[in-house]
């Protein structure tokens, strides 16, 4: 999905390169100051980096959702902003080399029934968040429409996000990552980083083909 140009004006332009959209390429000090340095040199680094700007957007949701309150609107440009970053970087950039990657990788070990456990628990909630985010979009585009009831639906959604990501980056942080990574040797936790970051500067291209796709569709 596209930023509005509204939503440009409201958060500011800035060019797209890769580090600026996947950070943890170029500032990663910046972003979690308390990583180690050996953690960030894992695969679990660039994760958790990712977790503390998913957290600090969840601060920025959480501050608009005080403001619905008050005022009883939406802004809607806001929620399509924040709907293409939940779509773009916590899911398929941050959930996809988890899915794509980690999981897929860890599935060739021999699990305990406890870690196991763990990877399909935290695969059932990245497709529980991904059906609030469709959730709220259809609310969003109602409330477009002209449906005032669907900014109770927003409220709800936003709030379940709000919620839902701490304890789920909280279980991933101290608990699955530290456990799952005593599978792999020091080669495969290299192999694995190299791929997270050959990911991310793939996510670019595919960001802007879907671009050009939407565009071209329109004019069809």
């Amino acid at each position: 999905m596209s930023v509005p140009s509204a939503a440009r004006r409201r958060y500011g332009r800035k060019s797209e390169r890769a580090d600026d959209i996947f950070p943890w390429n170029g500032n990663a000090r910046s972003l979690s100051p308390n990583l180690a340095q050996e953690e960030l040199m894992k695969p679990r680094g660039p994760l958790m980096i990712e977790h503390r700007l998913i957290e600090k957007m969840l601060k920025v949701v959480e501050k608009e959702l005080a403001h619905i309150g008050i005022n009883g609107a939406v802004d809607t440009v806001f929620i399509d902003t924040m709907v293409d970053f939940i779509r773009t970087y916590a899911d398929r950039t941050h959930h996809g080399k988890e899915e794509d990657i980690l999981f897929k990788e860890l599935e060739k070990k021999n699990l305990n029934n406890k870690d196991r456990a763990g990877m399909n628990e935290l695969i059932d909630e990245h497709i529980r968040a991904r059906q609030a985010v469709m959730e709220l979009i259809a609310a969003n585009s109602s409330y477009c429409k002209g449906d005032s009831k669907s900014i109770e639906i927003i409220k709800d959604k936003l709030t379940f996000l709000v919620h839902f990501y701490p304890e789920h980056i909280q279980k991933e942080d101290k608990v699955f990552f530290p456990n799952t990574e005593r599978y792999f040797t020091g080669k495969e936790l290299d192999t694995m980083l190299a791929d997270f970051r050959e990911f991310d500067r793939n996510m670019i291209h595919e960001k802007y083909e879907k671009l050009y796709k939407a565009l071209a569709e329109r004019q069809c």
